[in-house]
């Protein structure tokens, strides 16, 4: 079946999304924008999932549990597991790789936690923007072992992935595929020749409710559920509707 995805969404609780990214509202922009399923990917952290796996039963869009961890190198990859119970696992690991300090809300912006009925019910103190202590070499095992799949996020991007930082795939990488940004630009291939071994998902990383919208791509998936779309990744089931990949 064709699944319409877009699997890298960020909450409030990411500091640099904007305050009106509750789980409902993203939820319900998702339904509107004709997705089958979005994943939840908040900057190394998950606790918004559950409250937006509520609201995906009520829209019936498939929601992923998900986090977009920054490595030690300063690479952003997105990781999406099966469960909340996976993810919550995997954040138990990725905050104790975290040297704790506080978030200054005046310059990075608030943390916001919501609980079930999309009702703010406290911030996260703990700043969030910030690389931890796994190196991008490890990651992608890490994130096997707690049941999920992760690759390198927005690679197209001149800040925080795989080429501004290290200027090459990671050699370990174990998957046909990598991440682009909804504003890639056709020259990408050219710009980094390595990828023509890759497919190239679309992504929105989302910040606020106006980013959120159906591309032109989509998994084919035995089934609507995290499992399929997992799956589905991992063997490479990635089709555009057009020819151009970006």
């Amino acid at each position: 079946m064709r699944v319409y995805a877009d699997l890298h969404i960020h909450t409030a609780l990411s500091p640099c999304a904007d305050e009106d990214m509750t789980p409902g509202n993203i939820v319900a922009m998702a339904s509107l924008a004709g997705l089958d399923a979005i994943a939840i990917t908040d900057h190394n952290i998950a606790l918004n999932v559950r409250p937006a796996l509520k609201y995906g039963k009520e829209f019936d869009v498939l929601v992923i549990p998900g986090m977009e961890l920054e490595t030690r190198e300063e690479v952003h990859v997105v990781c999406l597991f099966e469960t909340l119970e996976q993810v919550l696992a995997f954040q138990g690991v990725v905050h104790k790789s975290m040297i704790k300090f506080k978030n200054n809300s005046d310059i990075f912006g608030r943390q916001y936690l919501f609980d079930e009925e999309d009702e703010i019910i406290g911030e996260y103190d703990d700043m969030l923007l910030c690389a931890t202590n796994i190196g991008v070499d490890d990651v992608f095992t890490l994130a096997e072992r707690f049941g999920g799949i992760a690759y390198p996020a927005h690679v197209d991007r001149d800040s925080y992935s795989v080429f501004s930082q290290l200027a090459f795939m990671p050699m370990d990488y174990p998957y046909n595929f990598v991440e682009i940004s909804t504003e890639c630009k056709p020259d990408i291939i050219e710009k980094y020749p390595e990828l023509k071994k890759y497919s190239l998902l679309k992504a929105s990383d989302s910040h606020d409710l106006k980013q959120i919208d159906r591309h032109d791509m989509y998994l084919e998936c035995d089934r609507l559920d995290a499992k399929s779309v997992i799956e589905a990744l991992k063997n490479n089931r990635i089709v555009y509707e057009r020819m151009e990949k970006c």
